[in-house]
């Protein structure tokens, strides 16, 4: 099935390299469709990127090409990518604010595939204050914004503002594509969330973790073609569409789900953050405050990951994770070693924005062969994909093969 390619194109000078933005997409077998702002038409006709893409262009939201669907949904439905380029300083702000006033923002508030943005405008409206966080809240969620090149512009200043060249776009774009198909034939097997340790029927022992980077991660295997089993501690989040998901209540319980599906996975990607004590004898019956302070005898919960990389066969991959306060490599390398992991994913849960709850993250990616990368504070959804893309480097370099199991 041929893919399909949103390009929206704002009113800003730079919309005329959109035209050979759609001629390349094309040439690369991709099925192209144009949204256009009405101040984008005054700079192009609709009929000219009719005339490349050999589809219809949406140019006013209450148009509608096909009176048996609402085209602003229909055509969201459709895109593997939605590129919006250029993206001008008022229609960056439009996205940020979640504004829908023309074909181009309705479409991006309906749209479920990656988006791509390629800024243009003058060098002084780039460096703006409020353009630079709307960007950087566009980027939070997910959005992947192309840093404008640097040259003369329109407007004769000369500093960064011009449009990313259309080769440099259309290669982002195809990258994307391909990158929503790369995890095809693998199975991940991940857990989220936090588990709870029952002092009584009514207390238990457990942390803050929320489960929003375990199950961003599964969301981004399934949209990357990727077979997930996800085992989730109590969270409250809605289920992940398309991933098997095992409910689970104690660090034991976790274990024996891990276990259970671990020989049958590719890949296991521990990002749940279990209970490391448990009470060793639970009271039957609620404690009473009359009944004085209770004496809690503690004993470690099961290591989940020692247990999995133990019984870990030829083929299959182990990632961790590190919640740290302090001294974060130097923690993360000691149980990268100790637990034989292949990856270990650390981050400060004290840093504002990185914690448990948030939506965002700041990670660091340690390798077994002490190498780093820093992913900087963005959306959990960014860290997941960035965490694959990373999976599938080391995999890659250890001639792993998708699939393959030990016999």
């Amino acid at each position: 099935m041929t893919e399909t390619v949103l390009v929206g194109v704002g009113g800003g000078i730079a919309a005329y390299k959109s035209i050979s933005l759609c001629s390349q997409l094309v040439k690369q077998g991709l099925r192209v469709r144009v949204v256009m702002t009405p101040n984008a038409q005054r700079f192009v006709q609709p009929l000219t990127f009719q005339s490349i893409t050999h589809e219809p262009v949406l140019t006013d939201v209450f148009s509608e090409p096909n009176a048996q669907e609402i085209a602003h949904i229909a055509w969201a439905d459709l895109a593997s990518v939605y590129v919006i380029a250029p993206a001008t300083a008022d229609l960056i702000g439009k996205l940020a604010a979640g504004i829908a006033d023309d074909p181009v923002t309705t479409v991006a508030l309906a749209v479920q595939a990656p988006i791509l943005i390629a800024p243009s405008m003058n060098v002084h409206m780039w460096f703006n204050k409020a353009v630079k966080e709307n960007i950087s809240l566009l980027e939070k969620r997910g959005i992947l914004v192309l840093t404008p090149n640097s040259g003369p512009l329109a407007c004769g200043y000369n500093g960064p503002g011009r449009l990313p060249e259309p080769e440099e776009i259309a290669a982002q774009v195809v990258h994307l594509i391909r990158r929503s198909r790369d995890l095809v034939g693998l199975h991940l097997l991940i857990t989220a969330g936090p588990t709870v340790e029952d002092l009584d029927p009514v207390r238990f022992l457990s942390n803050a973790s929320s489960g929003k980077m375990g199950y961003a991660l599964a969301e981004a295997g399934i949209a990357r073609g990727a077979e997930v089993t996800l085992v989730s501690g109590p969270v409250h989040l809605n289920p992940v569409v398309g991933a098997r998901v095992i409910g689970v209540r104690s660090t034991q319980q976790m274990l024996t789900a891990v276990m259970q599906h671990w020989s049958k996975a590719d890949v296991l990607i521990a990002a749940a953050a279990p209970a490391d004590f448990r009470p060793v004898s639970p009271l039957a019956q609620k404690w009473k405050k009359s009944d004085g302070v209770p004496v809690l005898a503690l004993e470690p919960t099961p290591d989940i990951l020692a247990n999995a990389t133990a019984v870990k066969k030829i083929g299959q991959s182990v990632v961790g994770f590190a919640a740290e306060t302090r001294d974060l490599v130097k923690y993360g390398m000691d149980k990268l070693e100790r637990k034989k992991l292949d990856l270990v994913v650390i981050n400060d849960v004290t840093e504002p924005g990185a914690g448990f709850a948030g939506d965002t993250n700041h990670v660091i990616l340690l390798r077994r062969n002490g190498t780093l990368q820093d992913i900087p504070l963005v959306s959990k959804r960014v860290v997941a994909d960035a965490i694959l893309d990373e999976v599938i480097n080391l995999r890659t370099a250890q001639d792993f093969v998708v699939g393959a199991q030990e016999t």
